[in-house]
This record gives C-alpha cells, structure tokens and sequence, in this order.
C-alpha cells in the first residue's frame, strides 16, 4: 500500500457513512523531465518569485488574490480559506447513481483508488456498497473537496476496490459543435467505407495497455544514455526520420485497396524502442 494517502474521510450512503481513503491511481515515475540548465556554467536554472518595482519577495509575504482589474486585487488569506466550510471537504455523499458507460469521456480527469479506513465496521460497508454497484452496473456520484477545490466525482468497483474519478463540470468542457463546423458535410463512398471497415475489423483486438509504449521516452533515453557515454549524438537515417508512407495520400482508394491486400493483419502495438533501430544511425566522424 502507497505510504501516504491523497485523502481521507468518509464515504455516505443516505444513512450508511464509512471511512475510507484515496490514492492516486497513476504514476509519474516513468516520465523524463528535462531541467533548462545555464549552458556556460552547467548549473541548473532557477527562479524566483518577484514582485514587480519590489523584486525578490519571501514566501511568507504571499497571499492569494482576486483580480477585480487592473492591478486590483480582493486579497485572501490563508486562514480566511480554510474558514470556507464544505461538508464534502470530509464527506463524500452518494447522491446519484447512472449506467456504466452514461459519463461522456470528455469529463473524466483523474483516477483513485479507494480503500476502506482500517475497522471492521468500514470494511464490511465498503463490500456492500462495492456488491451493490456491482449487482446493479452502475456508478455512483458525488462531491469531494480537496486542496482548494471541489470535484464531482463517479465511484465504480475496480477488483476488490472501488475506483474513483475525478470530473470536470459542465462549464469546463469546450463544445464541440462549433470545433467541427469547418468538417465537410459529405456522404462517404460505400466501397471505400466498406474497405475501411474490414481494416477495423481485422485489427480489432482486446485493449492491453501493457502493449503500448512511449516511444518519444524510449528514444529519449537512448539519446541520455549515447551523449553521457561519448558526449556526442550520432545522426538519424532521413529515412528513419521521415519514413515513407507518410506524406499526403493523393487516391485513398488505391491506398484503401493496397491496404487491404497487404494484408492488414492484427498487429500488437510497438514495443520495439529505438535502440534497436540505432543500426540506421550514422557515427559522427570524430
């Protein structure tokens, strides 16, 4: 179990209330961060918090505030927040339960998983609320507050665990109409939509995340790796760099066709990392 909770509190059916806990579902440890560094010194960039016609400013000195214009502010103290009272800052109330696969995916951020606080009486409600929404397929709603802020919230089981989500609101979804209106109203040719429909069909196959992999961070440990042992960067193949096949496709039913007869066999996403492709690249005369 993760060392530290995200959040704790209560979980509440109508008059059913148990503790339970949140840990973040997701990692970040495998992604490389790259730090901006001062190139003639080799020191790592820094910044400071500066207050303009005041300079450098200390920590202690800093509040929040509400722009009401220019160079206006409705100051807020530390304090005065915490004064903000919400019972969903310790209690997540079950309010509306909907059918599994109901949530647009547009509005789902961030996933948690859900544990049961550790006594006999929250272990054995969390089983019945995890049984019932399994029983009934469907997802829980609510509201939690959490640093500063409020999210909705869809609860689902998730194994012998309940796996909550956190949602964005209505008001922070752009709407799509108006992204799409630039798209041709065209009514698409059958023989094209039926080859592309056998390409689907073909490749379609259970998801496995397991399958896929970044390549950008694959190939960017292989650059870390080649410049820390030889100090240097060996050239990419042009036509690693830009394979053939990805230009614009000037008759899409030759293309569709060509496809199809090639076979479009299942293919398992790439796990290959660009290691492998580094025969392609040319040394550098040193």
């Amino acid at each position: 179990m993760p060392a530290r909770a995200y959040w704790k509190g209560h979980l509440r059916l109508s008059l059913v209330t148990i503790g339970v806990e949140l840990y973040s579902a997701t990692k970040s440890t495998s992604r490389l961060r790259l730090h901006q560094i001062h190139k003639p010194s080799g020191k790592r960039v820094r910044y400071q918090k500066i207050a303009p016609g005041v300079g450098p400013v200390d920590t202690d000195d800093i509040v929040k505030g509400f722009a009401t214009g220019k160079d206006e502010y409705v100051l807020i103290e530390p304090d005065e927040l915490d004064e903000i009272r919400l019972e969903t800052k310790s209690t997540i109330d079950l309010v509306q339960f909907v059918e599994q696969g109901e949530i647009d995916p547009r509005y789902f951020e961030k996933p948690y998983y859900v544990l049961p606080a550790d006594d006999d009486v929250a272990e054995q409600g969390f089983v019945v609320i995890r049984e019932a929404l399994r029983k009934a397929r469907r997802v829980a709603l609510g509201q939690m507050a959490v640093r500063g802020r409020d999210y909705v919230v869809a609860i689902r089981p998730c194994g012998d665990g309940l796996l909550l989500e956190t949602l964005r609101y209505a008001e922070e979804i752009r709407e799509s109409d108006s992204m799409f209106d630039a798209v041709p109203d065209t009514r698409p040719d059958k023989e094209m939509l039926d080859l592309a429909g056998e390409l689907i069909e073909r490749k379609t196959a259970p998801f496995e995340a397991g399958k896929f992999q970044s390549q950008y961070a694959d190939a960017l440990r292989d650059l870390i790796e080649e410049k820390r042992k030889t100090g240097s960067v060996s050239d990419i193949d042009e036509d690693e760099a830009h394979p053939s096949g990805g230009g614009k496709v000037i008759d899409l039913m030759d293309a569709l066709k060509k496809s199809v007869a090639k076979g479009g066999g299942r293919k398992s996403a790439s796990k290959s990392k660009s290691s492998k492709s580094s025969g392609s690249r040319k040394k550098k005369a040193s």
